[in-house]
C-alpha cells in the first residue's frame, strides 16, 4: 500500500513516501480501515523527530476519517464512515485502529472536518472541561490562537460563558480568532504579560492556555492571576526549560500542569465520551473546524514544514489515494 514511512528521525525530509508497504491486519480488538483523509497534527512532528520515542520504521499521523474494511468481531458493519485518533499508522491507505478509538461519523459529514476533528477536538475539551471547568466570568490567555486547537478551544470557552484572549502572531489570524469569538487579540512580543493585564484591569486571567511552549512560557507566567493556572500543553516553540518550583511562588502560589490526551481519556469510557461530545459539538455547529490547507499524501513533507514554520491556520490534512488512484 502507499503510506509515509519513517526509518529514521529528524526534520520534515525523513517523511519518505513509499508505495510499497505492507496493509495491517485487523485483530480481536482492532478494525481495518481504508483511510481516505488523515490529519496532521503538531504531535507528529514530535514523534518525527524522536521527541516522542517509538521503534522504527513507523507510520506517523494519529487522525483520520475512514471506511471500515475488517471488524473480526463483526460490530462493525463493513463501509462504515469513521473516525479516530490515539495510535500511528495514519499516514497510509489502510490502517489498523483499536474499536475504543473509533466513532462513527454521520454521512455527509465534510471527509476534511472528520479527519482532523477529534484529536484537536479532544484536546480543546479536556482543557475547558477537564484542567480547568470553565464557567461564566472565567478568563483564559489562548497561545497560537489562530490554531487547529485555538481555535476551537476559542469556540468551546465562548460556549461556556468565558472571557478568551487570543494570542497570534499576525493580522490575519487575529481576524481568524475573533471569528472564533476571542474577546480581545493580542500580538507576540516580549511582554505579553502586561497587554493581558490592561485587558482586565491588572487582575491576571484565570488560566492560561500554552500550546506555544518555550518561547511564550515565561511570559504566560506573568498573565495568571494568583492560584491560577499554568497550563502547558504543547511545545511548538520548544520544550520548555527546567524551571524552579519556587517560580510559581513568586507568580502567584500557581497550579503548573503538563495534561496530554491520553491522561484525560485514560478513565474506563473518557476516550468515547469527550469523542462524541466533540461529535455533536461539530455535528450541532457550535464548533467549526476551520481546514486551513490540504495536501496529498506524497507531500506530507512540506505539510510538516509549513505547519512548523507557522505557514498554517487551522487544520492541516492529507487526502490519501484509493487504491485504483496515482499519488
Amino acid at each position: 500500500m502507499k503510506a509515509i514511512q519513517i526509518s529514521k528521525t529528524g526534520g520534515p525530509e525523513v517523511l519518505t513516501f513509499t508505495d510499497n508497504v505492507p496493509a495491517p491486519s485487523p485483530t480481536e480488538n482492532n478494525v481495518l480501515i481504508e483511510v481516505l483523509v488523515a490529519g496532521v497534527n503538531y504531535i507528529d512532528t514530535y514523534f518525527r523527530e524522536g521527541i516522542y520515542p517509538t521503534s522504527l520504521p513507523f507510520i506517523p499521523g494519529k487522525e483520520g476519517v475512514g471506511r471500515v474494511v475488517a471488524d473480526p468481531s463483526g460490530s462493525i458493519a463493513e463501509g462504515t464512515l469513521v473516525a479516530w485518533c490515539g495510535p500511528l499508522g495514519s499516514y497510509a491507505q489502510y490502517a489498523s485502529v483499536p474499536k475504543d478509538k473509533l466513532v462513527a461519523v454521520p454521512e455527509g459529514t465534510d471527509l476534511h472536518v472528520a479527519a482532523s476533528m477529534l484529536l484537536q477536538g479532544i484536546t480543546a475539551h479536556y482543557l475547558c472541561y477537564g484542567v480547568k471547568d470553565l464557567q461564566p466570568g472565567d478568563s483564559c490567555l489562548i497561545t497560537a490562537g489562530a490554531g487547529g486547537v485555538g481555535l476551537i478551544l476559542t469556540q468551546m470557552a465562548k460556549a461556556k460563558g468565558a472571557t478568551v484572549i487570543s494570542l497570534v502572531s499576525t493580522d490575519y489570524k487575529a481576524e481568524l480568532a475573533r471569528q472564533a469569538g476571542a474577546d480581545e487579540v493580542i500580538f507576540y512580543d516580549d511582554k505579553f504579560a502586561q497587554s493581558v493585564r490592561k485587558l482586565n484591569g491588572g487582575q491576571g486571567v484565570d488560566i492560561v492556555y500554552d500550546g506555544v511552549g518555550k518561547a511564550t512560557f515565561d511570559e504566560s507566567l506573568a498573565c495568571i492571576r494568583p492560584r491560577g493556572i499554568m497550563c502547558l500543553f504543547g511545545a511548538a516553540s520548544g520544550p520548555v526549560e527546567p524551571i524552579d518550583p519556587q517560580i510559581l511562588n513568586t507568580h502567584g502560589s500557581l497550579f503548573l500542569t503538563r495534561p496530554s490526551l491520553d491522561g484525560w481519556t485514560s478513565q474506563p469510557d473518557e476516550f468515547r465520551m469527550r469523542a462524541q461530545a466533540v461529535t455533536q459539538l461539530v455535528s450541532d455547529g457550535t464548533v467549526k473546524i476551520r481546514i486551513g490547507a490540504v495536501y496529498p499524501l506524497a507531500e506530507a513533507e512540506q505539510a510538516h514544514r509549513d505547519l512548523q514554520a507557522r505557514k498554517t491556520t487551522g487544520s492541516v490534512v492529507l487526502e490519501v489515494p484509493r487504491e485504483e488512484e496515482n499519488c
